[in-house]
């Protein structure tokens, strides 16, 4: 059996109390106060006299900087501010709308209205217009619908990708304003 198959976990977030790997460091209390720098077993008896965690919050810095704090409730801060960062976090969704180059007004009518439901929804919208056998000579033709769906979505959108023909598709991508 190969010994160095097994390997345990990497225990994640910052090191505290004996997991600290620097021989001193320096220590701040629970207030904030700068107490010194100590040796990582004194710092720890220190943190352990108050009932708290000896928590490495610097450990680039010369020598690391730990903090006397409840590990329990810097995780829950850390996480708390990490789920709020995410909140705030602008997310666009690309919705994609797919026309023909002989669609009829009915059809063109419908896919219009539901690119300006996603525009209003906030999220991108990529519109491909997809060509068959003999309509890839008629390109502006194909480039004729995405300029008058263009002007009839302009002041829902503004336009990320002109239209551009890659193989058999012509491809226009649109954000809301």
């Amino acid at each position: 059996m190969n010994k160095g198959r097994f390997h345990s976990p990497k225990l994640q977030g910052p090191a505290i109390n004996e997991r600290i790997k620097s021989k001193s460091v320096r220590v701040i209390s629970e207030k904030g106060e700068m107490l010194g720098v100590y040796d990582v077993q004194d710092a720890v008896k220190l943190a352990f006299e108050q009932g708290l965690d000896l928590v490495e919050v610097s450990p680039n810095a010369t020598p690391p900087v730990c903090k006397i704090i409840d590990y329990g409730k810097y995780k829950y801060q850390v996480q708390k501010k990490q789920a709020e960062a995410k909140k705030k976090q602008k997310t666009f969704e690309v919705k994609e709308v797919k026309l023909r180059p002989g669609i009829e007004d009915h059809d063109y009518v419908v896919k219009l209205k539901s690119i300006q439901r996603f525009l209003n929804g906030g999220d991108k919208v990529k519109i491909t217009l997809r060509f068959k056998g003999r309509e890839m000579a008629y390109h502006q033709r194909g480039m004729d619908v995405l300029k008058k769906l263009e002007s009839q979505i302009e002041p829902l959108a503004k336009i990320e990708q002109v239209p551009t023909l890659e193989g058999k598709h012509m491809i226009m991508v649109v954000a809301p304003r």
